[in-house]
């Protein structure tokens, strides 16, 4: 693959994961909120959680750290696991009716077909995380040109190293977070987000 066609696919993936990944899921949240549609709210609230783990990642990747690889990878298939994984929710919102629960639905599948296509393609460059030798390659510095981008426009100046650090803190919050997940909620809970 050339460097232009993988520059091109990354451009594409980054200008996907806008659409699909912040805006639609933030305007869905909106609906759901104005149109009290619990259920919806409840999922894409579980969805904003989650889907945390790839803002972290980009800001990971303004550092250039090799790990934000791994923590991309990761992200894209817990967001595609939280989609569906709510068994409770998943029945409730089959009960819904109307405009928001096709727009809902649309954006779950297009989010499930996004997450799972973007998570086959990132395997290849999960060798840019073995090292910072390995990071500095040609094909693996395309996938950090969006996030160095993003951090242009919205950091300026701001040190990458800075923005760098407050991404592992939030990294490990939301491990620690993880893991109170799964050893107490999921074990007391099981799929049901209400806990009923």
């Amino acid at each position: 693959m050339t460097i232009e066609l993988l520059r091109s696919l990354a451009w594409t993936d980054y200008r996907l994961s806008l659409l699909f990944v912040v805006l639609a899921p933030l305007g869905l949240l909106i609906w759901s909120i104005t149109k009290k549609a619990k259920p919806i709210t409840n999922l894409l609230v579980i969805y904003w959680r989650v889907a945390s783990l790839l803002l972290i990642a980009v800001y990971l990747m303004m550092a250039e750290l090799p790990f934000s690889f791994i923590v991309r990878f990761c992200g894209l298939l817990l967001v595609l696991i939280s989609l569906w994984f709510w068994a409770d929710l998943n029945e409730e919102i089959e009960d819904q009716r109307g405009e928001l629960k096709l727009a809902f639905g649309a954006w779950r599948w297009a989010m499930t077909f996004y997450c799972g296509i973007a998570a086959i393609g990132q395997l290849p460059f999960l060798k840019c995380a073995l090292s910072k030798e390995a990071i500095s390659d040609s094909m693996c510095q395309v996938w950090l040109q969006a996030p160095w981008g993003y951090k242009a426009l919205l950091h300026g100046g701001t040190n990458a190293g800075k923005l760098g650090f407050i991404a592992m803190i939030a990294l490990v919050l939301y491990g620690l977070y993880f893991i109170y997940f799964l050893l107490f909620r999921l074990a007391k809970q099981g799929r049901s987000a209400t806990g009923f």
